[in-house]
């Protein structure tokens, strides 16, 4: 056996038994460029030196994985809770109520069992307040209506 067609069918399973082990659909792509680059040289024995083997797999792997980016990622489905895994950001459009007040643009909500930070214009407890955005921890707010709180 050759030892050309032998090393890149070695790398190409390599590559999948690694997207296997550690899935990410990255070194997926990376095993089917390797996996082509492995037919060229078994079935065309002596046409590619080592050079234009190695310059193949690196042109067949930037294109399967812009094949990747372009073609298959663009169409995975959106999550139904974007926010699912950023408790911060699940808060936004929520009126609760300042625990404590909002004094020099900084005070504290409480929402379920927990209390959190806030920012906004200084505003006494008790206020009605809607999240409209969230930096790290720390939520912010602006006033609302008697009738929006409602």
């Amino acid at each position: 056996m050759r030892w050309d067609v032998f090393t890149w069918a070695a790398v190409a399973l390599l590559l999948f038994v690694a997207e296997v082990l550690a899935p990410g659909a990255f070194m997926l792509w990376l095993g089917f460029a390797a996996a082509a680059v492995f037919l060229l040289v078994l079935l065309l024995p002596g046409a590619l030196p080592l050079l234009a083997q190695v310059g193949a797999f690196v042109l067949l792997s930037f294109l399967s994985i812009l094949i990747y980016r372009r073609w298959f990622r663009a169409r995975e489905p959106g999550s139904d809770q974007p926010a699912l895994n950023r408790r911060a950001a699940a808060q936004i459009g929520r009126v609760v109520v300042l625990a404590t007040p909002i004094e020099g643009g900084r005070g504290r909500v409480q929402i379920a069992d927990a209390f959190w930070d806030v920012t906004g214009p200084d505003l006494p407890a008790g206020t009605h307040v809607r999240v409209i955005g969230a930096d790290a921890m720390t939520l912010q707010v602006a006033p609302v209506a008697r009738a929006d709180a409602e």
